[in-house]
């Protein structure tokens, strides 16, 4: 996308004159101050080859589209919301719910972020997810979900009420939103947990901000700073574009900063109630039964459903 390469060439450049000036520095630099120009300049070097590695980019399922948005392709979110611990379980309650489901339909299901609470909860996970018709069935499980029962760590045997907040983002085609490169702001940092030697010695995952809008995305799926750079930018875009459907505004700088995130996404969307053993969307008024099947990944008929009644 040409948003993309122009950031990274504005970066390559700006990496290329601050390579320039440390060279310039190596003239009368004593032993100990000649070693940091050099470690300086080997991070530098280090920095713009992976900005000048190729983004290698997956051939989609299918080609088809509807409108600008390939509807095979996702970036499928999950955030813990109210309830502590307990949120963070039901967090990871709907990804393997999600997870379950994928299996089911052969989709191809990529890691990118993961953030766990003290007893391995969810705080927050993305993932990207492809196959036929992956963000078609999808898209309507953004907002928030809320769930209805009595944690393990609760010893009275008292319902609590919890939530999380699922959002669910296209891949855009054929969409150019003009991000100035002034307005984000990168920090890099060491992936955690898998990943081999690279992902524990080398600072690839970034985080991004979008200064105006104040959206936040973290990747560190990729072994490259750079693939990773480019991801977020991805996501970035995709969040960008949703925020703008959501408020029906035409550019960023229309965009209302105090509300990104909230619209849709933050409107309760479906409540799990376990001791009742009963699913109920609160948009479509409609509830499915057997929660144990559909928090293993028996979710197509409330897919296929919301699919026809919220068009």
């Amino acid at each position: 996308m040409d948003y993309y390469n122009d950031y990274i060439k504005n970066e390559i450049e700006k990496i290329d004159s601050l390579i320039k000036e440390h060279e310039e520095m190596r003239a009368g630099a004593d032993e100990g101050m000649l070693q940091l120009v050099e470690e300086e300049i080997s991070k530098l070097k280090e920095q713009k080859r992976q900005l000048e590695t190729p983004k290698e980019d997956e051939e989609d399922p299918q080609e088809e589209t509807f409108g600008n948005i390939n509807p095979n392709v996702a970036t499928l979110e999950i955030r813990s919301g109210t309830g502590g611990n307990e949120a963070g379980l039901f967090a990871q309650d709907l990804f393997r719910m999600y997870e379950r489901y994928a299996e089911k339909k052969n989709w191809k299901m990529t890691e990118l972020f993961r953030s766990e609470n003290e007893i391995g909860g969810i705080k927050t996970i993305s993932v990207e997810v492809r196959g036929t018709n992956a963000y078609g069935l999808l898209r309507n499980e953004s907002g928030v979900h809320r769930v209805q029962r009595v944690p393990t760590t609760e010893s009275g045997g008292r319902i609590h009420t919890s939530t999380a907040t699922v959002a669910v983002l296209p891949k855009l085609q054929k969409v150019e939103i003009e991000i100035h490169p002034d307005d984000l702001v990168w920090e890099f940092f060491r992936s955690g947990g898998s990943g081999g030697q690279n992902v524990n010695k080398v600072s690839t995952a970034v985080r991004l901000i979008h200064k105006p809008t104040g959206i936040i995305v973290e990747c560190q799926e990729e072994r490259s700073q750079g693939k990773n750079r480019a991801k977020a930018l991805d996501i970035l875009h995709s969040r960008i574009y949703t925020e703008m459907q959501e408020q029906q505004v035409k550019s960023i700088s229309e965009l209302r900063a105090g509300q990104v995130g909230a619209g849709m996404r933050n409107e309760k969307i479906r409540t799990y109630n376990y001791p009742q053993s009963r699913v109920t969307d609160h948009r479509a008024n409609k509830s499915w039964h057997n929660i144990g099947m559909i928090m293993d990944g028996d979710i197509e008929d409330i897919l296929t459903y919301l699919d026809t009644k919220l068009k």
